[in-house]
């Protein structure tokens, strides 16, 4: 290539708009095009005018249909491009590559360094798309799902348990060294977790204590047995309804609000941060909510269950022409010390699986907002799906005991 030439290409300089790159030699663009001719060298494909995207659609079914050697060497010379953006040089690497199918050794010649770069970056980034995979037998797919399904839940429960053992030592110690709890997050959470559930938890307990005394004189008033209407609403209330749907209600109000604030702390960098400058995430961010749930949990089933018996009460009254009088004479002897106590029993157990359950969903969000509304949702669903097996479990153990 002559001096002139060179000096032409060496104001060549590269630009990017929207995302593509375009190198260009002057501010004048011809139209595209290109000829061929036979050298000594070998074949020539000698390009000129403006290789850009506004300008390369007339050649382009011309390239594609140009018969190309099958044997020897070709020669791309790029000399005479006066602009050229990705889109060219794709048109440029796609000849180089249908040229090296064909068994030919190809050079490509052009003396403005943009140009050379520009290709370079072409070439780097053309990945191939897979091939797409066959389509399985559905028994097979369906199959193979369960089968990553059940791995996933393994794995999820061996985190699960090693999250469990590191928050019971971190427990131990804050019952050893009182110290480390932070009270003043501490007596946030309960605020927070506690106080502020009361009008929800009341309402809720309140409404199911009407309908097991509704449901329950409606059926024992067909046998002139109403007045054990009473005994229903006590049994299931103090025993079942009144802790576990306590539980309930913390599961998807505190366990959720538990994993999207430590996974908001984990997409903002704040608990790596926290690990830097020698803080403990386990003592300041886990410690002080389980402490809270373990605390809160016994109080509002405590709250729950009287909202329940007065919702009951209330009902009984209505339906049965019962006094309030009769309905405490008749509740009095129809529960125990252990009715009372088992329901509390329950509580602290569950509120602190309530508890380990959102932060460990926390800690494991990973740098998006989306893996907090997911981690989120399945803090929800895993904590009141081990607050029913859990209370599954308590009652075959209770009554095994007899209690």
């Amino acid at each position: 290539m002559d001096g002139a030439h060179a000096a032409w290409h060496g104001a060549v300089s590269i630009e990017e708009q929207n995302g593509t790159m375009t190198a260009l030699a002057d501010d004048t663009f011809s139209e595209a095009d290109f000829t061929t001719a036979s050298t000594e060298d070998g074949w020539m494909l000698r390009l000129d005018g403006a290789w850009i995207t506004q300008q390369i659609s007339a050649v382009d079914g011309k390239l594609r249909a140009l018969e190309l050697p099958s044997q020897g060497n070709a020669i791309i010379e790029i000399g005479d491009v006066s602009g050229l953006d990705t889109a060219g040089a794709w048109l440029i690497h796609r000849t180089e590559l249908a040229l090296l199918a064909r068994d030919v050794a190809v050079e490509c010649r052009t003396a403005a360094p943009a140009y050379a770069r520009l290709l370079t970056t072409v070439r780097a980034n053309d990945a191939h798309c897979p091939e797409p995979p066959e389509p399985t037998n559905a028994f097979v797919a369906m199959t193979e799902r369960v089968g990553k399904a059940t791995v996933d839940a393994a794995v999820e429960a061996r985190d699960l348990i090693n999250f469990l053992g590191h928050s019971v030592i971190v427990l131990g110690d804050s019952i050893v060294r009182p110290g480390r709890i932070r009270f003043t997050s501490l007596v946030h959470h309960i605020e927070q977790a506690g106080l502020n559930a009361l009008p929800i938890v009341g309402l809720i307990s309140f409404l199911i204590g009407i309908v097991l005394a509704f449901q329950g004189a409606e059926q024992l008033t067909k046998f002139g047995a109403e007045i054990f209407t009473v005994n229903i609403v006590a049994q299931g209330v103090l025993r079942e309804m009144g802790v576990l749907l306590t539980a309930i209600i913390l599961a998807g109000r505190s366990g959720s609000a538990f994993t999207a604030q430590i996974g908001t702390m984990k997409v903002r960098e704040e608990v790596d941060a926290m690990r830097t400058i020698g803080l403990d995430p386990m003592q300041i961010l886990v410690l002080p909510r389980l402490w809270a749930l373990v605390i809160c949990l016994p109080l509002l089933t405590f709250y729950a269950n009287l909202m329940g018996l007065l919702g009951g009460a209330i009902m009984a009254t209505v339906v049965l022409d019962m006094t309030f009088f009769q309905f405490v004479r008749q509740l009095s002897g129809a529960v125990t010390l252990w009715t009372f106590w088992i329901g509390l029993i329950k509580a602290p157990v569950f509120g602190f699986i309530i508890g380990l359950v959102g932060c460990y969903e926390g800690m494991r969000v990973s740098g998006s907002a989306e893996s907090v509304g997911r981690m989120t949702t399945r803090a929800v669903v895993e904590a009141i799906f081990l607050v029913i097996v859990l209370d599954a479990m308590f009652s075959i153990l209770f009554a095994i005991l007899g209690v």
